[in-house]
């Protein structure tokens, strides 16, 4: 099974851009091995893409906090909201169709109230100047943890609707067939 069976490509891509409409995230929805399905990109800051425009910061920042946010969801079949180690906010949300698990929408890229970028361990994870870290990250939004919940709460919402549509249509096919 994959991601198109439940949603056309198109439409993954207009709900990773209404998450980040709604809430000034960025969101991608990645596959089991934590690939995102789409080239969509809506930055959350200026910050991500310099971490990301580095293999170490794609390789021990990005990728290790969606493989472990996606271990966890995968087990606990449950949203989970935590920090990356640069220190913004990852949401994952779990995509299951019954028993199988196809993946995780993941939202990031602001900062929790009251938290900030971590300049240190960015610095020594990418090598990017601790100035120019500082500098790129002074304009990142903070979202309140009622507003990371409510967002979360939004996208697991919306995904369970998907795979309840999926699912009734998969049935109704089967009654007619």
């Amino acid at each position: 099974m994959s991601f198109t069976d439940i949603l056309p490509l198109d439409k993954w891509i207009e709900f990773e851009n209404e998450i980040h409409k709604k809430s000034g995230l960025d969101a991608n929805v990645y596959d089991i091995n934590g690939i995102r399905i789409t080239d969509n990109k809506n930055w959350a800051n200026r910050l991500c893409p310099a971490i990301k425009a580095t293999d170490k910061g794609i390789s021990f920042i990005c990728a290790v906090a969606n493989m472990n946010l996606a271990s966890q969801v995968k087990l606990s079949g449950e949203p989970i909201i935590e920090e990356c180690d640069a220190g913004l906010i990852k949401i994952a949300v779990p995509i299951f169709v019954g028993d199988e698990f196809l993946g995780t929408v993941g939202a990031c890229g602001l900062l929790i109230e009251g938290g900030e970028a971590d300049s240190f361990l960015i610095n020594r994870t990418t090598g990017i100047d601790e100035e120019k870290i500082e500098s790129l990250s002074d304009d990142i939004k903070p979202i309140s943890n009622e507003k990371a919940q409510a967002i979360t709460d939004y996208i697991w919402g919306k995904i369970n609707q998907f795979v309840k549509d999926y699912v009734n249509k998969q049935h109704a096919i089967s009654l007619t067939g």
